[in-house]
């Protein structure tokens, strides 16, 4: 009897620990985070500026022409491979009226996986190399794939995780329409 109660208390202490944990977690994620800002819908997402794999730089952040995806995945993520032709399909159907950014998380990922993931996967549009992590950082990145749908002034619409390709399409055609 008195193993029971010492069982039942230990497992309550457990629960009131995890209870405690998810609040300070949530609480963390609702302040801001080394002075930067909240990610918020509707407000404007952080700027950054990457080099891509075709050594070209690109800049996310503030008013531009088109709407634009930035999806942050890794070579060894199975559900980015999973996405990738997804990914591939809605682009290449909609590559002049939306920009894609693949921006690999390289700081945890191999430089010669990367070419062979983008090569397997034919990507047509710009891959990014984050090698500090700090646009990860930025976007308050939990885990790859993350896709970060935002219009053409700048402004987070949504964040989105592997969807089937007609849902994709669905959030890309609504991204453009805005």
């Amino acid at each position: 009897m008195k193993r029971k109660g010492l069982m039942f208390g230990f497992a309550l202490v457990l629960a009131g620990l995890a209870l405690f944990q998810s609040f300070r977690i949530d609480r963390q994620l609702s302040v801001s985070a080394a002075g930067r800002p909240e990610l918020k819908v509707e407000s404007p997402v952080p700027a950054f500026t990457l080099k891509g794999l075709d050594g070209g730089e690109y800049k996310v952040g503030g008013v531009r022409d088109k709407p634009l995806m930035v999806n942050f995945w890794a070579s060894w993520c199975g559900p980015c491979r999973e996405e990738a032709p997804a990914l591939k399909q809605v682009y290449d159907r909609y590559k002049g009226q939306f920009d894609l950014y693949a921006v690999n998380v390289t700081r945890g990922d191999e430089l010669e996986a990367v070419r062979r993931f983008v090569k397997q996967a034919e990507f047509s549009f710009p891959v990014l190399l984050d090698t500090s992590g700090e646009a990860a950082e930025a976007y308050r990145l939990l885990f790859v794939p993350t896709s970060f749908l935002i219009d053409r002034q700048g402004r987070l619409k949504e964040v989105i995780h592997v969807l089937p390709p007609d849902e994709l399409e669905d959030k890309i055609k609504k991204l453009i329409a805005i």
